[in-house]
């Protein structure tokens, strides 16, 4: 079931389906919803599934009043008030995965645990705030859908890209909804983000760290810092995956989610 309900007098957008523990699957930069598509056939039939499109993705308009990534993870809080939810699960994809370290420090009674899928707690570096800068000054001059083209490939890994060229594609062609100022509020909120390993440190509840060996994005290395920091860390290593498992093996994804999920 597709829903709306209204936050900062614009419509917030989200999808509705199953029953059981409420499970909240947050999307990541340049993406909307559907990249959770096989997510949500698979765990509807396990749990409650909310889905939303974030503000300037899919189907909710962008909101100049968004500034930061606390401003998304109140969002969320609105959104899980809307569907008069006591506690859920929450889970992350890359930016999703900040905005949900942030709802974790802000709402901690409202979840039974959480969790980042290719998403870290570390801030950015100076050298990757740099980066997303430059990444601001591209979408000016070129716009949404050019600087998506030449990003997204590079999320894959090698094997994917190779393999699977049409899927990647069509996740590109998706990305031709997007405002130039989206795309822009996204970066400026993720390269001025705090770092947030306290969170994970003094959080007693369960954590989720799914990372692919070949993520460039969110990369082993960092994430091996930070997955014995949480009291009760559950940790999945995908071999020869890159950032978007959920495209890249769903089913093995959709068996790390829901064993989380069920045991949590």
């Amino acid at each position: 079931m597709q829903k709306k309900f209204q936050y900062q007098n614009k419509e917030v957008a989200y999808s509705i389906s199953g029953a059981g523990k409420p499970v909240i699957l947050i999307h990541g930069f340049g993406e909307d919803g559907n990249i959770f598509n096989s997510q949500q056939s698979f765990l509807e039939n396990h749990c409650k599934m909310i889905i939303p499109d974030l503000p300037g993705s899919g189907n909710s308009p962008f909101n100049k009043y968004f500034s930061g990534i606390d401003d998304f993870a109140d969002c969320m809080h609105a959104l899980i008030e809307n569907e008069s939810i006591e506690q859920c699960v929450m889970l992350g994809h890359s930016m999703g995965g900040y905005i949900t370290l942030s709802f974790a420090e802000k709402y901690p009674s409202k979840l039974f645990g959480f969790g980042f899928i290719h998403s870290t707690a570390f801030a950015d570096s100076a050298e990757k705030k740099a980066n997303r800068q430059k990444g601001i000054e591209l979408i000016e001059e070129y716009g949404a859908y050019s600087f998506l083209k030449n990003t997204i490939p590079n999320l894959f890994s090698k094997h994917f890209k190779e393999a699977f060229p049409y899927k990647i594609e069509s996740l590109i062609e998706r990305g031709a909804n997007f405002t130039k100022e989206a795309l822009q509020q996204y970066y400026k909120a993720m390269m001025n983000r705090t770092d947030k390993t306290k969170v994970l440190k003094s959080n007693p509840l369960p954590v989720l760290f799914v990372i692919g060996s070949e993520d460039v994005a969110a990369p082993l290395s960092d994430l091996q810092q930070q997955i014995h920091m949480p009291v009760c860390s559950y940790i999945h290593i995908l071999d020869g995956i890159g950032h978007m498992s959920m495209l890249e093996a769903p089913d093995l994804l959709n068996e790390y989610l829901v064993k989380f999920i069920i045991e949590d």
